[in-house]
């Protein structure tokens, strides 16, 4: 099953320094049809505005995963920990027992993000945070995995669920396939450039919910990034 949803069909919310849709139901956007696509619970297509960003405040229990499009976001917690996130680069953070953080964009332009929720498998564990980048030419063609919670996945980002968060840079008329577990949850978005997943068209922004595949091939019909999670 492949279920595209429009971005204009999305949940939006305008606050003056935050344009912000939503792709399943967050603060005061209700869909009972969009609660969550399996274990992913939140994606939130954010523009944050030159010189502001959300002020401190707090999370639990829940793997949160920020896929930097465009900008800089700058985060400090409650741990001690602070840093910068360019663009095509991913922070994530595990609330675990319960953190308190902040999210700023300082640069002089606009910021825009994917901030996903994944729901966690190992409810009151130690918070933490880290950041990585991952240049577009590394995964040009192909899909590289940006945060994981496998032990086989090595080298990336790490969460408390058994989830994957990947990233592929398409030039048009690429192809990417990935073979997947039909009983699983993905769902992706392409930054830029339409695409089509197993022969269905999306448009950018576009989310694109998959159960029940055995393999997915992506095509992009115009140069493309697309960031894709693979869930319970």
């Amino acid at each position: 099953m492949i279920d595209v949803r429009r971005f204009e069909t999305l949940g939006h919310a305008d606050h003056g320094w935050l344009n912000a849709r939503h792709h399943f139901s967050f603060a005061d956007y209700h869909d009972p049809a969009r609660m969550g696509w399996g274990a992913i619970r939140v994606w939130n297509d954010d523009e944050i505005a030159a010189r502001s960003g959300f002020p401190p405040h707090p999370h639990r229990d829940m793997e949160i995963i920020t896929y930097v499009r465009t900008g800089a976001i700058t985060h400090q917690d409650s741990m001690g920990n602070k840093g910068r996130t360019g663009a095509g680069d991913v922070q994530v953070m595990s609330a675990g027992t319960g953190v308190q953080h902040a999210e700023f964009n300082l640069e002089d332009e606009d910021t825009t993000l994917f901030q996903i929720w994944v729901l966690t498998d190992k409810p009151g564990a130690e918070p933490s945070w880290g950041a990585m980048q991952f240049p577009k030419a590394q995964r040009a063609g192909s899909f590289v995995t940006l945060a994981s919670g496998f032990d086989e996945d090595g080298d990336t980002l790490r969460i408390n669920a058994a989830a994957r968060v990947l990233g592929a840079t398409l030039a048009a008329g690429d192809t990417a396939e990935l073979a997947v577990d039909p009983s699983r949850h993905l769902y992706l978005v392409a930054v830029n450039g339409p695409i089509e997943v197993n022969g269905v068209r999306a448009e950018p922004r576009d989310g694109v919910a998959v159960t029940g595949e055995e393999r997915i091939s992506i095509k992009a019909i115009g140069d493309s990034e697309v960031v894709l999670v693979d869930a319970r």
